[in-house]
């Protein structure tokens, strides 16, 4: 793996907490959202990751390209999809709430928003971490640059 290989990985890593912080973020937006029926009430969304090490599996192919042909990264982190928490919503008795149904319940997300904070704090450090990687990989290559002046 080469020095500039190492851009890619973080990068990767930054496209993924990004996203990890995005779906935090709209969870909670959205963790007083009411509804008056279980199917439209707002489900927690997750990312789900995949590490891709392509050229660590197949030593044959360590020689290639950090990029496949088709812009897809061979290392570093892959967004595998977002997927929505079948954890119980929660279902309060609110007669006079506008979107109460015809027993007075109100169902509210499954959002637990403590969590949700860690999550955002989790993702923020994470994503913090890859731009320290990528600028103390900008420094080496800058290092490397200057050794032949002296």
């Amino acid at each position: 793996m080469s020095l500039g290989s190492i851009f890619d990985i973080a990068g990767s890593g930054m496209t993924a907490q990004s996203l990890r912080l995005n779906t935090t973020a709209s969870n909670i937006a959205n963790a007083e959202t009411a509804s008056s029926s279980i199917d439209t009430t707002y489900r927690a969304r997750k990312p789900v990751f995949a590490a891709i090490q392509q050229q660590m599996l197949n030593p044959d192919q360590r020689h290639l390209p950090l990029l496949s042909e088709e812009g897809q990264a061979s290392a570093g982190v892959r967004v595998e999809g977002i997927v929505e928490s079948d954890a119980e919503l929660q279902m309060r008795y609110e007669p006079d709430h506008p979107a109460a149904n015809e027993e007075g319940y109100v169902y509210y997300p499954n959002v637990n928003v403590v969590e949700e904070m860690a999550d955002m704090m989790s993702s923020s450090r994470s994503f913090q971490m890859n731009v320290d990687v990528m600028n103390t990989a900008k420094s080496m290559m800058q290092r490397i640059l200057t050794l032949g002046q002296q």
